[in-house]
């Protein structure tokens, strides 16, 4: 994924602004739903990814979540979604999927503290890119799980099969 970048500083006064500049030099539908929140949408391979960014004054971070377009409704499913939410979070370094428990709902999540509000573009590209890098990797992972009965370890395998060469 290539992302138009802002070489000029910029100063602003909130966070999201930085963010919503960076968003619409990509020229992705978001929406400013208030000072603190920021909601896009990006085209990924397997699905459209919406994201919500939330900012928190008080902890003076940036909060990023993207649910995943499925529900986990049955009980063994979620043993077999847990599982592999515990295989998929341990490759990662940076952000976690979560089993949300109210509804079943598959969501990424990662968090950012940017003390003093300083946030540059590069920071904010960093963050989009990397929740869509993940979210676009391990998307057929749950897919193969929850549509195709396959255990966490089946899809992990399947999933994120590492080419080699060229064909």
């Amino acid at each position: 994924m290539s992302l138009a970048h802002q070489n000029e500083p910029v100063s602003v006064s909130h966070p999201l602004d930085m963010l919503e500049r960076t968003v619409e030099d990509n020229g992705w539908p978001f929406e400013r739903s208030g000072r603190d929140e920021l909601n896009l949408s990006v085209a990924g391979k397997w699905c459209d990814h919406h994201f919500c960014f939330t900012w928190r004054d008080d902890l003076q971070s940036l909060h990023l979540s993207s649910a995943f377009d499925m529900r986990v409704s049955e009980v063994k499913r979620r043993s077999d979604v847990a599982s592999l939410l515990m295989h998929v979070n341990a490759k990662l370094w940076i952000g976690h999927f979560d089993l949300w428990p109210e509804d079943g709902q598959v969501i990424y999540r990662h968090a950012m503290i940017f003390p003093e509000a300083h946030v540059s573009a590069s920071q904010c590209e960093a963050l989009l890119n990397l929740a869509v890098e993940a979210c676009e990797y391990y998307y057929p992972a749950f897919q193969f799980v929850l549509w195709g009965g396959k255990s966490a370890e089946e899809a992990v395998a399947a999933a994120v099969l590492e080419c080699a060469g060229q064909a």
